[in-house]
């Protein structure tokens, strides 16, 4: 069987994302092989095809870390040829061939099937849309409810900071959306979100080691500075669910939130996330947690425009999510 796939390259002038056709034994082992329908782009994916990214390990490689399709041909009982699933994590589209090609196979211990939403959903929600998913869920395991007060979501306008912010305004959240594109004021806003306000630390604006407590809990995909300024402004007792590092790995914090206003810290990771949890929560994004607004923070391109939209992440000037169209637009 050949078939067609965007396959990264390393070349003496950077990386380079190449359609190809390849064969049936590039894809490597796995006793589940997907026809990909959809695949979505991903600030990670963007990483894998920048020199230096630290994401894939070896090149050549089809990334893609999201995965939505049909089981073309399965070795495990549990999955037969028709099905409908999502496959996403783990090794996908860093050490094992990802999304970007008509064709995929993985372990069956990696893959999910799809109840209740279609391949596209399942594609616009993606990684960015469970992490998100898995950051509520957090929060709501420490107990947080509408009547604790507002929440705040950071990197509002990116994957996880949409879908975070209409799921919580699903649920009855005020939800406060931080972002630096104050133009998108009106997405977020349609999306649910009571407030938008800017990035934080403002600008000029002094790291304290604590500050006037503000939100109930918050949902931060950035890091660095912004999520020291979070921290300090959380009230007694709450959380921040952190998933991401935009604004850098290092947290120019103090214990003080920790220890005198009781406020936790819960790290996010969705690639290693255990399968049996990984099916359960993506059961309930076809239900209690589906965002309301999906439509709304979907775009759409043909997998052939990949590497641009990847660009454009990497850039900082996309919003929501981007679905990548495989089946027919090779």
């Amino acid at each position: 069987m050949e078939f067609q796939a965007m396959v990264a390259h390393e070349t003496d002038n950077g990386i380079s994302l190449i359609r190809e056709t390849v064969g049936d034994d590039f894809l490597g082992p796995g006793t589940v092989t997907i026809k990909v329908h959809f695949t979505s782009a991903n600030y990670k994916d963007g990483l894998g095809i920048t020199p230096g990214g630290g994401v894939i390990r070896n090149y050549p490689l089809i990334p893609g870390i999201d995965i939505a399709g049909e089981v073309f041909a399965s070795d495990d009982a549990d999955f037969v040829p028709g099905q409908l699933v999502v496959a996403h994590g783990y090794d996908i589209g860093v050490a094992h061939h990802g999304g970007f090609a008509e064709y995929a196979r993985v372990p069956a211990e990696w893959v999910v099937p799809l109840d209740g939403l279609t391949p596209r959903e399942a594609a616009a929600l993606g990684t960015a849309g469970f992490t998100a998913a898995m950051s509520v869920q957090a929060l709501l395991d420490q107990g947080l409810t509408p009547d604790d007060g507002p929440v705040l979501v950071t990197g509002a306008t990116g994957g996880v900071g949409t879908v975070a912010v209409d799921i919580l305004a699903g649920l009855g959240y005020e939800v406060v959306a931080s972002t630096g594109k104050l133009g998108a004021s009106e997405l977020l806003t349609a999306l649910g979100a009571s407030s938008v306000i800017g990035r934080l630390p403002g600008e000029g604006e002094k790291l304290r080691p604590l500050g006037k407590a503000q939100w109930a809990a918050a949902v931060d995909s950035v890091g660095g500075q912004s999520l020291a300024h979070i921290l300090s402004a959380i009230k007694y007792g709450g959380a921040v669910a952190v998933s991401g590092l935009t604004g850098g790995p290092a947290v120019p914090t103090t214990v003080m939130p920790f220890i005198l206003r009781g406020v936790s810290l819960l790290g996010i990771d969705s690639a290693h996330f255990p399968i049996a949890a990984r099916r359960e929560l993506w059961a309930r994004l076809a239900k209690d947690l589906k965002p309301r607004h999906l439509a709304l923070l979907e775009n759409y391109a043909p997998i052939t425009e990949a590497e641009s939209v990847l660009r454009s992440i990497l850039d900082g000037t996309h919003s929501g999510r981007t679905v990548l169209g495989v089946a027919g637009e090779f």
